[in-house]
């Protein structure tokens, strides 16, 4: 009876397969085909590998990095859990050392918590640490209890994903933009800067996989492949971008403004070498990257008057730059109110016009011609491209706007108003690419950012473009730069300040008040500075803008002038300006007593120290090369220094704040690589 009872559930079993089996291939193979068919019609994205970010030398600024989350499964069937008590402190400690996100002590209670519940009860996926690289992945596998190799034992698994980083922090930051994925598309494509302009060239194209049926079941096929986003050489120089954070930052600091932004750009390619737009930390005693508001349009002031002065001279408005024009301190002109002068004196010549930066003066040359067509002013600046798109690369660049007052007679106020820098939006890059064409001999080199881009199937070299081949003559560009150059160096400049022994700087000073709720605010003022150097040779553009300054300085010359001076200087002393600089020697302080140093406890932390007038400093000495052996770094900036040595295989330590005065092994030594440096440094 029970082989009885074996033989009957055989045979039904037997008949529930056959019936099964008939059902599937027969009676719904229909069904069953159609889900086929449907699973293997159905294809998943490939994503793309972004393209990189690239400095001017080669250095990554934004990348792809693959980061990982490593879990434990304290309920993995051969769990070993008195190894792991065994182990627990010297595990502990490891952890301690290269993660000290813990101290020993709190590594063991992380460790041990999930063991004081039931197994049945313990995480499956008990998260032990993240965001770490693939080396310090592979460090962890050598600490005990994790070095055994069966993950079954030790229950240590892993979780990979993929992160754009920015290997220089917020160097450029804004202007390099960032990426994420938005509410429309669930993606990650550029939400700002280059990343956001450029997004179509960096982000390549999505592949295409489709299933298909295996011996072990249906997997994906690559049907078409991604492809991966190109990679964008941009103009920013690092060492560039360093000086001009710094000392944009270190003066905004001390004259505690609300923000500043500053633009390096060379005059005969147009290559912006650095860009930083800084504001203050809402919750902190620093400055951090903000919004890019060199692409924004600001009502620029009294540095509007070159672009001004610029047209006079080649519409023939002004011929003889020893005019004598009236000013006075007050002038009425059509009716409205009455413009005034802060340096007002009875008369001044037309160069005397920038370099006393006469409102009065500008007013007069300007309506001589356009009193009766002020349209025709706004004419004259579209002509010479003045309001089209720059195409920089960065994204949000607006372009200049032109205004009229409210109850203008005609347009005649406005334009009385426009010719020295009110009734405007100008973005302070359109600002500085008129100085830099005037530095240029007249020629309009467009500004850029981007200078190559390159992938597997292409790498172009993006050419020096021109927004007009010539916006006045090398003449009428000669006498501009003699007019800037006096603003510093004349007897009634009123950028005397920036006078210094080494590089002589031409410019132009600008203030105006600012707008808030639809009205001047007369406490609170946008200070501006934009000029080039060497004057005699210029090699270099720069504008600098610092909105509210609040304590010690207020005069555009001592804030943003004086960032564009120390930048200067800093170009000298690294022999950048097409100098011989050794670093040695001892030279006098120049006139203003405030001397800046940067420091290693953060990148917009401020040093600020006062020097008494007619003390010395002496620099330190410039490193020498070495041919073999540890690089000598002494005499560099931290940023550099470090760099250079991780580069050649060391790690590096360091104490101290400023240059590297003294570094343990000396350069030139020979030692492996993998050893530890360490630099001290000075101010």
């Amino acid at each position: 009876m029970r082989y009885g009872w074996i033989i009957v559930v055989i045979l039904l079993l037997a008949a529930g397969i056959i019936y099964k089996l008939v059902d599937t291939t027969v009676i719904s193979a229909d069904a069953w085909n159609a889900k086929a068919m449907k699973e293997l019609s159905r294809t998943d994205t490939i994503l793309p590998e972004r393209g990189n970010i690239l400095a001017s030398d080669g250095s990554i600024l934004a990348t792809n990095l693959r980061y990982y989350t490593l879990r434990i499964d304290y309920r993995s069937e051969k769990f070993q859990e008195d190894t792991l008590k065994k182990y627990i402190t010297t595990l502990s400690d490891s952890m301690a050392r290269y993660f000290p996100i813990r101290d020993s002590k709190e590594w063991q209670a992380h460790l041990l918590k999930p063991l004081a519940k039931e197994k049945a009860e313990r995480p499956r996926a008990y998260r032990l640490i993240d965001n770490i690289s693939y080396a310090d992945y592979r460090r962890i596998k050598t600490f005990p209890f994790f070095s055994i190799a069966n993950k079954n034992k030790n229950g240590l698994t892993i979780e990979s994903k993929m992160r754009r980083v920015n290997p220089y922090g917020d160097m450029a930051r804004r202007s390099i933009g960032g990426v994420g994925a938005t509410a429309e598309c669930k993606e990650i494509h550029g939400i700002s800067g280059l990343e956001k302009a450029l997004d179509s060239l960096l982000y390549g194209k999505s592949g295409l996989a489709k299933k298909v049926p295996l011996t072990k079941g249906i997997v994906n096929w690559t049907d078409k492949p991604a492809t991966n986003g190109y990679n964008i050489s941009t103009t920013i120089d690092i060492k560039m971008q360093d000086i001009v954070e710094n000392e944009l930052n270190n003066t905004l600091s001390y004259v505690d403004a609300d923000w500043g932004v500053a633009v390096l750009m060379d005059v005969q390619t147009g290559d912006i070498k650095a860009i930083s737009n800084l504001e203050k930390n809402p919750r902190a005693d620093n400055y951090i990257e903000g919004m890019n508001r060199a692409v924004l349009g600001y009502e620029p002031g009294s540095v509007v008057k070159t672009l001004s002065m610029m047209i006079a001279l080649e519409d023939g408005i002004v011929n003889n730059v020893n005019e004598v024009i009236p000013t006075g301190n007050s002038y009425a002109y059509a009716g409205g109110k009455a413009i005034k002068d802060s340096h007002g004196v009875g008369s001044v010549t037309v160069a005397e016009v920038i370099e006393r930066s006469s409102n009065i003066g500008m007013t007069k040359i300007i309506t001589r011609k356009y009193d009766s067509n002020p349209g025709g002013f706004y004419a004259r600046l579209k002509e010479i491209g003045f309001l089209e798109p720059m195409h920089t690369g960065i994204a949000g660049e607006t372009v200049p706007r032109i205004d009229s007052l409210p109850n203008d007679r005609g347009g005649r106020i406005g334009l009385s108003r426009q010719c020295y820098g009110y009734a405007t939006e100008i973005p302070p890059l359109y600002t500085l690419s008129i100085y830099n064409a005037i530095a240029n001999g007249g020629k309009y080199v467009r500004p850029r950012l981007v200078s190559r881009v390159s992938g597997m199937d292409i790498d172009s070299i993006m050419p020096v473009t021109y927004i007009r081949d010539r916006i006045c003559s090398e003449e009428n560009a000669a006498k501009l730069r003699s007019m800037l150059t006096n603003v510093v160096w004349g007897n009634h400049g009123t950028g005397k300040l920036l006078r210094n022994d080494y590089v002589k700087i031409a410019g132009k000073t600008g203030t105006c008040y600012m707008i808030e709720n639809g009205d001047y605010n007369n406490s609170k003022k946008r200070l501006a500075f934009c000029g080039f150097f060497p004057a005699d040779n210029p090699k270099y553009s720069c504008i600098v803008l610092t909105a509210n300054p609040k304590r010690y300085a207020f005069g555009a010359a001592n804030t943003s002038g004086q960032v564009l001076k120390n930048i200067a200087m800093k170009l000298y002393s690294r022999g950048m300006l097409g100098n011989s600089s050794d670093y040695n020697g001892e030279g006098s302080v120049d006139s203003s007593p405030t001397l800046y140093a940067s420091t290693s406890a953060g990148r917009h932390k401020t040093v600020h120290k006062e020097l008494p007038t007619g003390k010395k400093k002496k620099s330190l000495s410039y490193p020498k090369e070495v041919s073999k052996g540890i690089p000598n770094v002494v005499g560099f900036g931290l940023r550099d220094a470090i760099a250079t040595l991780e580069r050649a295989g060391y790690n590096v330590e360091f104490s101290g704040a400023g240059y590297v005065a003294k570094q343990i092994p000396e350069g030139g030594t020979l030692l492996g690589e993998g050893k530890k440096i360490h630099l001290t440094l000075r101010e």
